[in-house]
């Protein structure tokens, strides 16, 4: 193979990003090796406890054991109606404590500016500060205030960060779209409204994105609840098949 940097964007979706498990997975049997990491909500989930060193077989089995009610600390709500704090130690935990200058692969985190309504790239301190900034899903997550700044779901402003991974340098792009599938989502709470809702407003600009990238890995999660957390092995499953097919062609543009 030869010396192209390839760059690994993972994108936003909920639940729906349990694939990128399954997609790294396979990257990694056949040695294909990750230059740089981008990952955006959910995305910047998976991609951190990868670039972390956390073992991509036993994290699906970690996932299957917990319990998501557990996680959700409730909030009268002033900007949020979770307050996040056991979900950033879940993180801390998966993540090891690591800062990015500790990382065994570079990565990128996307956050979102509410206040100035930009996107926010995250390269050092904190993995897991990043991270559950990333994932705050806006009335959803209480918004991560840090240095001045009042952040939120990364996905606001790039769903699939493909674009970060270019400016970062990446040559060639592996991007894992895991949002859109054909199923009509069931409304049943506050949460699925906002979820959809953010869905709508990312498929707006999903297609000007789609010159950046390369490789685009769709894992067919369309049938998979944006919260069903419990589907863990189905959605890594959908990750390993959807790649195992792109190989040849990831392997060629590598070459």
């Amino acid at each position: 193979m030869g010396c192209k940097k390839l760059g690994l964007v993972l994108g936003a979706g909920s639940a729906r990003g349990l694939a990128h498990i399954g997609v790294i997975q396979v990257l990694q049997e056949e040695a294909i090796p990750i230059d740089l990491v981008v990952g955006s909500s959910m995305g910047a989930v998976i991609g951190a406890c990868y670039a972390a060193g956390t073992d991509m077989y036993l994290l699906p089995k970690l996932i299957a054991e917990m319990n998501f009610n557990q996680l959700i600390d409730m909030q009268i709500p002033r900007k949020g109606f979770i307050a996040g704090n056991r979900i950033q130690e879940l993180i801390k935990i998966l993540t090891h404590g690591k800062n990015f200058d500790q990382l065994s692969i570079p990565l990128a985190v996307l956050a979102t500016d509410l206040e100035a309504g930009k996107r926010v790239v995250f390269q050092d301190g904190p993995v897991y500060q990043a991270v559950r900034a990333s994932i705050s899903i806006p009335g959803i997550f209480q918004p991560v205030e840090l240095n001045n700044r009042l952040l939120i779901d990364g996905a606001v402003t790039e769903r699939l960060p493909a674009n970060t991974a270019r400016e970062l340098g990446a040559e060639v792009i592996i991007a894992v779209d895991v949002t859109f599938g054909n199923h009509e989502m069931k409304i049943n709470s506050i949460l699925d409204i906002f979820l959809q809702s953010i869905s709508l407003l990312e498929r707006q600009i999903h297609d000007s994105r789609i010159q950046e990238i390369d490789i685009l890995i769709q894992p067919e999660v369309g049938n998979l609840g944006m919260k069903r957390f419990d589907l863990v092995e189905e959605a890594v499953q959908a990750g390993r098949e959807a790649t195992k097919p792109l190989l040849p062609l990831i392997k060629e543009l590598l070459s």
